[in-house]
């Protein structure tokens, strides 16, 4: 997992965007957490109630169905046409669903907290720095008062740079300042040891969402607006020639994005763990100097092993690098500096970030009001312990006992799966079920509480506040890398609504915020639990399975155990998947990445078919209730389906297929069930229906 780094913060203020789960950090690092859906924005849709929401009479909310719609036709509107007839997404959101419906409640929960804590009403160890976080966030009036002064001493450091080597240097301390590097380094779980930490090494550099935004003709307006956008940063910052800059940063990343792997090339785990000790590094890389790098990075003295992500790039980035004039890298250091710092300086740096990353590239109409954007920084900045007083108030321990007893029944579903499979060898199904046995679980929130005590948080120093503990957490995890890996780490704080599986760790995690309804109600009908966070609990074991989490062993090592044949044949299966993936056209002229989707569409696939198994063997031989004229089987897909019910603004929905390795979530109900066999049994799907594919030419994996 990647250091939850300054930038990170910085775009969680920005974009209300928690970087930890999927995005930014597998890119970088394929080992990082797979998680069960691309981080929920923290934003919009005021909650009313501190309440756990409820559904129906039953755990379903029935009035949100178009049974004009047949279900073999179109499952998703079937089970959720009312509700998006009657849904607005909220102008300060560029999405909203059910997921985000529990963020807002998080969020809404999580302000109740940090007022609290201003206040003084907050009974923590560190309730002091959350109130200082906060006010200094919250005080408008010093920010725009303060303008650009946060950034000045580093705007001052960079103009003194004279040589590529002192530059290199600068790129050093991008973990613990507001600088960038072409080649960031992070610290994470060793793949192939992963009782040890390792150094890893990736391209970064780019400031639109992907390669293909510098590359395709369909971003080519997107790419021109960016342009501007770098001259009017470039302007509020006070550098010199703006314009004639603008366009110099423009044409280095577009050559930078014409030599970066795609998200799909980066998926692969096989191919992104190269090790290099630094001397291998530097001479696979002429013109960087690594040495100075490295001595900047505070990195404990010795490091000698680097895994290299993508490392056929390297070498084309340090030939850019040397062909590219100091005065455009000095002024592209500058651009990314006050574009990150900008959310956190005064309006006019906020408003001109607003309408190019969240207005320009992500439809959002409105800016959201300044407490939700505290949210999502003090979540990033000390999130554990905001967490802590999140749990105490919200979680009840009861959750925690059943979700025990519903991983262990999908546990036991896909334990059987394995065992019938048809197309897999003894000797693979013997490593398959070795791997299940040693499974990690962790629900709720964390054993062990992060110790925040040497972040230092200030009332009235936000951009410092936020560098701060970019650079704590970074040096918290450079700390370690002699040490034995922290088992009972957490990825993502217990407000997060969302959940994850570690392939290094070979566990499962699901926070606390999740735990409840639609996915999550103890008073629900079992069916729609099953289909709800059970499907949860069976997506994030399948991950394990998936085609990048298939190559770590029970123990988290990075290896192949599977026998050549039965590789062959899951293949085989994952290419089909991908094809019908891929074959869906969301917008005009944009597809779904099959390919980029892989594993989610993994998880959705294996999720729903082992919480419907899960179901069954719940029911111990006795006949399902039939409940306002739908069977037993019909409600756990229609718990499914309920979860993804979500509404998406067209140029977040452009950005995501070309960078979110989720498929939309219309896709994650239509793509998911015409592989499910039990899905045509229930609904009676015949050929001829919209969904209907020809049973041999279903995806059967798990």
């Amino acid at each position: 997992m990647m250091p939850q780094s300054r930038k990170i913060l910085l775009s969680a203020a920005a974009a209300g965007v928690l970087a930890l789960a999927a995005g930014s950090a597998d890119a970088a690092n394929p080992a990082a957490p797979r998680a069960l859906f691309a981080a929920t924005e923290t934003a919009g849709g005021d909650a009313a109630s501190l309440a756990s929401p409820k559904y129906g009479t039953w755990g379903f909310d029935e009035t949100g169905m178009d049974r004009s719609v047949k279900p073999g036709d179109d499952f998703f509107k079937f089970a959720n046409g009312k509700w998006a007839e009657r849904t607005e997404i909220p102008a300060d959101r560029t999405r909203f669903g059910n997921f985000d419906k529990l963020s807002v409640l998080s969020e809404a929960r999580v302000h109740a907290i940090l007022d609290d804590a201003a206040a003084g009403k907050l009974a923590d160890p560190d309730a002091a720095k959350i109130a200082a976080g906060y006010r200094a966030f919250m005080n408008e009036a010093l920010a725009d008062k303060l303008d650009a002064k946060p950034i000045a001493p580093e705007l001052a450091q960079i103009r003194k740079v004279k040589t590529k080597d002192e530059f290199t240097a600068l790129m050093g301390k991008a973990n613990t300042t507001g600088f960038t590097s072409l080649l960031p380094v992070f610290v994470s779980i060793d793949s192939k040891a992963p009782t040890k930490y390792m150094v890893g090494a990736a391209t970064g550099g780019l400031g639109l969402p992907d390669r293909d935004y510098y590359l395709k003709p369909e971003f080519a307006d997107k790419k021109a607006k960016y342009q501007a956008y770098v001259q009017q940063i470039l302007t509020l910052a006070g550098w010199e020639k703006p314009a004639e800059n603008a366009k110099a940063i423009v044409d280095f990343e577009t050559r930078l994005a014409e030599v970066s792997w795609t998200r799909v090339e980066r998926r692969d785990r096989d191919k992104t763990y190269n090790p290099m000790s630094v001397a291998e590094l530097a001479a696979y890389t002429p013109g960087f100097d690594w040495n100075r790098y490295l001595a900047q990075t505070e990195l404990p003295k010795g490091v000698d092993r680097i895994v290299v992500t993508t490392n056929t790039a390297f070498p084309k980035y340090a030939a850019i690098y040397q062909d590219t004039p100091l005065a455009t890298l000095k002024a592209w250091q500058a651009f990314h500096l006050a574009d990150g710092a900008a959310p956190l300086l005064s309006k006019r740096f906020v408003d001109a970030n607003f309408a190019f990353r969240a207005k320009e590239l992500s439809g959002q109409p409105e800016q959201r009001p300044r407490w939700k954007r505290a949210v999502a920084f003090m979540d990033a900045a000390i999130g554990e312990s905001v967490g802590r007083a999140y749990v105490t108030r919200y979680f009840p321990p009861e959750s925690k006992a059943k979700m025990v007893l519903l991983v262990s029944d999908i546990r036991t579903a896909l334990k059987a799966r394995i065992e019938n499979l048809d197309w897999m060898g003894a000797d693979t199904k013997a490593k398959a079920l070795e791997k299940l046995s040693k499974f990690g679980v962790k629900i709720g929130y964390p054993d062990k509480w992060r110790d925040y005590g040497k972040l230092e948080l200030k009332a009235d120093d936000l951009y410092g506040n936020s560098i701060r503990a970019g650079a704590f957490d970074w040096r918290r995890q450079a700390a370690r890398l002699n040490g034995p890996v922290d088992k009972a780490e957490w990825g993502m704080t217990p407000q997060t609504v969302n959940a994850y599986y570690n392939p290094p760790n070979n566990e499962i995690v699901f926070p606390a915020a999740i735990l409840q309804a639609p996915f999550f109600d103890p008073n629900a009908d079992p069916a729609i639990n099953y289909g709800g966070i059970g499907g949860v609990i069976g997506h994030e074991i399948s991950h394990g399975f998936d085609d990048q989490g298939r190559k770590s062993d029970g123990d988290g090592v990075l290896r192949d155990w599977w026998t050549a044949e039965d590789a062959a044949k899951f293949n085989a299966q994952r290419d089909r998947l991908g094809a019908q993936y891929s074959a869906f056209e969301p917008l005009p002229g944009a597809h779904v990445q099959g390919f980029l989707t892989m594993g989610e569409n993994i998880g959705d696939m294996g999720g729903l078919s082992l919480a419907l198994d899960a179901y069954h063997a719940s029911l111990k031989g006795q006949p399902a209730p039939v409940i306002d004229g739908l069977t037993g089987d019909q409600r756990v897909f229609l718990g499914w389906a309920q979860v993804w019910r979500e509404k998406i603004r067209d140029e977040q929905l452009r950005q995501r297929l070309a960078t979110d390795p989720h498929s939309p979530a219309l896709y994650r109900v239509n793509g998911t069930i015409r592989n499910v066999p039990g899905w045509y049994q229930a609904f009676d799907v015949q050929p001829g229906d919209k969904l209907y594919v020809a049973p041999e030419q279903r995806v059967k994996i798990w």
